[in-house]
């Protein structure tokens, strides 16, 4: 089942591209940044095709504290698929809503960070030292960790883990404008950049998103409307952008001047 709700590192388990060992940790109710992504996860997995991780999840499933899951499931922002699911273990919404602390998760999981996670030891943020470490502790650490290992993670070979640093709850929209200037940066990285709504109404990321060479030009040529003149200015001349957008951006602003 589909439970309606989106977010990065939901969208890879949605479309089947999370191995196996990765699923078991989500269907234990593991790597979840809030309750949002948890309980969709486990929707999303209750009738997963293999059969031991759909028997987790139901185990997972039935562990969640049904206080919190009725007022998490009351709230506003949950999707009428995933009350439609727990109605149908006979779980019903409470009268009112939980409060902002039912955002985190409703099992807590995500536990055993590596050492050094807060990034205060020299050299903790470091690339290859991170690399180093295997695929689910540097999801642990793209979701709970520091600022410094979120700058280094959103570059990791694995998509995976880039997406669990985009639905970090932690992230700033400040991190995300220093995201779409890397330049070694992917582009699957800079697509759901500039796919969230929420990071579009800022307007430093949409210029990042505009003058980063590797962003699809199905995005940037959607912003350049929103940019300002000074900034249409140095698109116009800036060698590094698609030529369509250079264009773009040069048309606009001599249309400007003649309007």
């Amino acid at each position: 089942m589909d439970p309606g709700f989106r977010s990065p590192l939901l969208d890879f388990f949605r479309r089947g591209e999370v191995a196996k060992d990765v699923r078991m940790l989500a269907a234990e109710g593991a790597l979840a940044p809030r309750a949002h992504e948890q309980v969709a996860l486990l929707v999303l997995l209750a009738d997963d095709p293999d059969e031991e991780i759909a028997r987790m999840t139901n185990v997972t499933l039935a562990r969640l504290p049904e206080r919190p899951l009725r007022s998490f499931l009351a709230r506003s922002d949950v999707s009428t698929e995933i009350r439609r699911f727990f109605a149908a273990r006979g779980i019903e919404p409470a009268e009112s809503p939980g409060t902002d602390e039912f955002l985190e998760p409703l099992l807590d999981t995500l536990q055993g960070l590596p050492e050094g996670s807060a990034g205060e030891e020299p050299g903790a943020a470091e690339p290859k030292l991170l690399s180093s470490l295997p695929i689910i502790d540097r999801m642990k650490l793209a979701i709970k960790g520091s600022r410094e290992q979120r700058s280094a993670l959103i570059r990791d070979a694995n998509k995976l883990v880039a997406a669990a640093v985009l639905s970090s709850p932690k992230l700033t929209d400040a991190e995300v404008e220093a995201f779409t200037r890397m330049g070694n940066i992917s582009e699957d990285v800079l697509r759901t950049i500039g796919m969230n709504r929420s990071w579009t109404k800022n307007y430093g990321i949409i210029v990042g998103l505009c003058r980063n060479p590797k962003t699809p030009p199905g995005i940037s040529m959607t912003m350049v409307h929103r940019v300002n003149e000074r900034d249409l200015k140095m698109l116009s001349i800036d060698r590094n952008v698609p030529e369509a957008l250079r264009l773009a951006a040069r048309k606009i602003v001599t249309k400007g001047r003649l309007g």
